[in-house]
């Protein structure tokens, strides 16, 4: 290349992250804090000495997991694709990785292309504490009673606003989000499946933090949410699992439209980002989500 040709065009780089946010104070750059964007943005630095902005469509909270994090950045490196993937992944620490890179459009916006995201939340509620996986769930001393839960978060499922289900203060100007799905079960107990390490649910004995039944997991899909909104659904689920509040309390929280009306904020370590479903028409020709 001469100098008459000028640098190199810029290209738009998109990737799929997964990461155990235990360590980190959530995903956005905060000063003197370690964070994911951060820790990504200087794997990118030591690559290709860019300093460069690379925006994520979901902006979890610290100490909340992620299996699909979307991300973005631009770069003027020529570096192919599959050679950025295994270079990030080289540099990055043991607890955050690329999982799938792809070249994007120049306008490519994970925020603007994610239509709907998946939330997962577990909480251990088993006579036992939890060894191998405590720092991915919320310990919960007494057992919950998983059916009044999944009859209270039918009350949410929809278009409503969430003004109950968001800390403040907030900036957000409209509180109306949709929520299409929102499930509570106990993995490999009522649904036959499988557990961590292929026993199935006829199989109780083994490892108890992979048990069956021996926990609650909560899962929700929708367009978009608030702070904190789901931990504050999964908070105000365990209330009526615990038989502290009816399975009705909850759509009467929501109607009030007024935070103290719902119930706690669940902590984070029991939250994980589980997918982000994007625009086919903003990736096109590339999976749409991914992890089960």
């Amino acid at each position: 290349m001469t100098a008459a040709d000028g640098p190199p065009p810029a290209r738009r780089i998109g990737l799929r992250l997964a990461y155990d946010g235990t360590r980190y104070s959530g995903w956005q750059t905060q000063p003197g804090r370690m964070t994911v964007q951060g820790v990504v943005t200087e794997a990118i630095r030591t690559i290709s000495g860019e300093d460069v902005l690379v925006r994520g469509a979901s902006r979890t909270d610290a100490g909340v997991h992620a299996l699909d994090q979307v991300a973005a950045f631009t770069t003027a490196s020529a570096l192919p694709v599959a050679a950025w993937v295994r270079a990030l992944n080289a540099r990055l620490p043991a607890d955050v990785t690329v999982v799938e890179g792809r070249e994007v459009a120049a306008d490519f916006d994970p925020v603007a292309a994610a239509v709907k995201k998946r939330y997962r939340y577990r909480i251990h509620d088993a006579p036992w504490r939890p060894v191998l996986q405590r720092h991915l769930v919320w310990r919960w001393r007494g057992r919950l009673d998983d059916s009044l839960m999944a009859a209270a978060a039918a009350h949410l499922v929809g278009e409503h606003d969430f003004t109950s289900f968001e800390s403040t203060p907030s900036t957000r100007v409209s509180k109306v989000r949709t929520i299409h799905s929102l499930t509570v079960r106990r993995p490999g107990e009522s649904d036959g499946g499988s557990l961590a390490d292929g026993r199935t649910a006829d199989q109780p004995d083994g490892l108890p933090d992979d048990r069956a039944g021996a926990e609650v997991w909560i899962e929700v899909e929708g367009n978009g949410f608030l702070y904190n909104m789901v931990r504050i659904i999964a908070g105000s689920l365990v209330m009526v699992g615990a038989g502290r509040r009816p399975p009705e309390w909850l759509g009467t929280a929501l109607a009030a439209r007024s935070r103290p009306a719902a119930g706690p904020t669940a902590p984070p370590e029991g939250l994980t980002l589980v997918s982000i479903h994007l625009d086919a028409d903003a990736w096109p020709g590339f999976p749409t989500h991914s992890a089960p």
